[in-house]
């Protein structure tokens, strides 16, 4: 056995090299990057040696508990330097001293003094070869490590030594409490990389099952950062979206929203922010502030598809049987269903609570509730674009305008007044026709795209509502008919500006249209003959010229769906219309040209 001189030289060898690889590797210049790395190295690789040495002078005496306490030693080395490989990136020789540690611990992996060291080991080679691509046996060393986890804390759950105990003085070993966060805090890891491994997998139920407990634990144990933090939680949200599970996105948006607060409160590790650093901090906010505007978005589109009926109108009697149902069942609901997803400790979960209780989680059945959600997206929306602004952030701040287009759209379907219900389409073609106009088609033909057609049907909606309005009245006033007729051509002209932009440079419409742009384009042809028939003229000429064109817009689709069979499925409906059109609008015409000649 080592003298107590030479066993505390060898301690401070070894936390020496942890030190330099750690703490120092920090201030490696940028010519240098690995520098303390390589300088831990050899220290190891001496602490390596006198291990080896005082095992050979100790020979085979001892007894169990001794050859243990050898070995856990031995693989706290072949870790250090299997992590120090992997930082370098050689990643082969950090691969082969990792195994060692696990083989070297392999029938002590359930001893207090081993297991932690063993779950490391296995975490780190799971990351590993998850950066190999090789996501199956990351999968595999994450999976071994969890379990072990799980029976550790069935068969004995007493705190384990931390991997650094192990050469430490008696007088510094860890608290037992100390011990146990640094354990949660090993298996936090293990759950969080298994996260990022079914996410890889397509296993998206699990990956947010598992993103949601790390994200729980890493508040239980106080060991996050509060930016990311919030920014993995408002990610998760969005998973909770896609299930129309309101509840627990709010709930994730408004514990984001709540850690995040807490970031401008916690000074970094050097306390000297800069101006980088106060941008990215903005950004950050700016991301979780989309995620609230999807929220709102998602949970006003999901009212509408329960309330409207079959041409896209809000159902009264839907309404009333909803709101009828809705009390009782949403509090049995949310009492059972909160229990599993709740963060935090009593203060932050006050704190959360007061953050949700901004905004429902039950779908909308009205306009006021509609309204309430909506301002909610609102507000988000102004706080988003404070950040991504048209310069610099030209698709980001596109697409938050596109999204607050999107809350407007549907609180209009709320709206039963026609004129109010016009005017918030006014609002959204205020905000979209600007920046449609500025953008360069040649670097955002896709984005130009969207906006002109989204334009074309907004201004078509207004001419739906204002025939809608002139119908009421005895009689069409010529303010109401200009109107209309206006609405009209401006949605034409939108609708014909995003069918230009499929044409190649010749100008020429394609033959076969790609399955992106198939509906959209179908669409627009059916609504473009639609709006000719909509036109409003007394002089019987034009009413003519406007019924040819409209027919020729109709046959255009039934042709196209004759070549093209596979067409058919992605527009039925406006098929079905296109074809009684082509047979109706020619005897129409015929009528007409006999009362002119008359």
């Amino acid at each position: 056995m080592a003298t107590p001189a030479g066993w505390a030289s060898l301690c401070e060898k070894f936390r020496s090299a942890v030190n330099v690889s750690y703490v120092e590797s920090k201030n490696d210049p940028e010519t240098e990057p690995y520098r303390s790395k390589y300088a831990a190295r050899e220290l190891l690789e001496g602490v390596k040696q006198l291990l080896a040495s005082e095992e050979a002078e100790g020979g085979q005496e001892g007894d169990g508990e001794a050859e243990r306490l050898q070995a856990v030693r031995r693989a706290v080395v072949e870790y250090e330097l299997g992590v120090n490989y992997t930082d370098t990136q050689e990643c082969s020789a950090g691969e082969e001293h990792l195994v060692k540690c696990v083989k070297l611990l392999e029938r002590h992996r359930l001893a207090p003094e081993c297991v932690s060291l063993y779950i490391q080991a296995q975490n780190n080679l799971g990351i590993l070869w998850s950066e190999r691509g090789d996501i199956k046996t990351a999968q595999t060393y994450l999976e071994s490590a969890e379990a072990l986890y799980n029976q550790y804390m069935k068969e004995n759950g007493s705190p384990p030594l931390d991997t650094n105990e192990h050469f430490m003085p008696q007088e510094e070993k860890l608290t037992d409490q100390e011990r146990s966060k640094r354990f949660e805090k090993v298996c936090t890891h293990t759950l969080y990389y298994l996260a990022q491994v079914y996410q890889h997998l397509d296993m998206t139920e699990k990956a947010a099952q598992y993103c949601h407990t790390t994200l729980k634990r890493q508040l239980e144990y106080s060991g996050y950062s509060p930016v990311k933090w919030a920014l993995n939680a408002a990610t998760l949200s969005q998973y909770y979206l896609t299930k129309q599970c309101f509840m627990e996105a709010r709930h994730c948006l408004a514990a984001a929203s709540v850690i995040f607060a807490q970031a401008g409160l916690v000074p970094s590790a050097e306390d000297n922010e800069t101006e980088q650093d106060q941008q990215d901090l903005q950004q950050r906010k700016a991301e979780i502030a989309r995620c609230w505007i999807k929220y709102c978005l998602n949970l006003l589109q999901g009212a509408r598809k329960l309330l409207e009926d079959n041409i896209g109108e809000l159902d009264p009697d839907r309404q009333s049987e909803l709101i009828a149902q809705r009390k009782k069942e949403e509090d049995e609901k949310e009492k059972g269903r909160k229990k599993a997803v709740l963060f935090g400790t009593s203060d932050l979960s006050d704190s959360i609570l007061a953050m949700e209780e901004k905004v429902s989680c039950v779908f909308p059945l009205d306009f006021q509730e509609a309204r309430e959600i909506f301002l909610v997206g609102q507000n988000y929306v102004s706080e988003a674009k404070e950040f991504f602004q048209v310069d610099g952030y030209v698709t980001d701040h596109i697409e938050i305008v596109q999204d607050h287009s999107a809350l407007f759209k549907v609180l209009a379907f709320f709206e039963e007044d026609y004129e109010r219900r016009c005017k918030m389409h006014k609002r959204r073609v205020d905000m979209l026709e600007p920046i449609c106009v500025d953008l360069n088609p040649q670097y955002f033909l896709l984005l130009r795209r969207q906006l002109q057609f989204e334009l074309a049907d907004t201004y078509y909606e207004m001419m739906d509502l204002k025939v809608a309005i002139g119908n009421r009245l005895e009689e069409l006033d010529s303010h109401t008919i200009k109107k209309i007729n206006s609405l009209a051509q401006l949605a034409i002209k939108y609708y014909e500006l995003f069918l230009d932009s499929l044409r190649n440079p010749d100008k020429v419409f394609p033959e076969t249209l790609e399955e992106d742009v198939l509906r959209p384009a179908m669409v627009a042809k059916f609504h473009i003959a639609r709006l000719y028939g909509k036109l409003i003229t007394s002089d019987g000429l034009k009413q003519l010229e406007n019924m040819q064109t409209s027919l020729e817009y109709y046959t255009f689709l039934v042709e196209y769906c004759e070549k093209h069979a596979d067409a058919v499925p992605a527009i039925e409906t406006e098929l079905e219309l296109s074809k009684e059109m082509v047979v109706l609008l020619p005897t129409r015409m015929e009528r007409l040209r006999a009362k002119l000649a008359s």
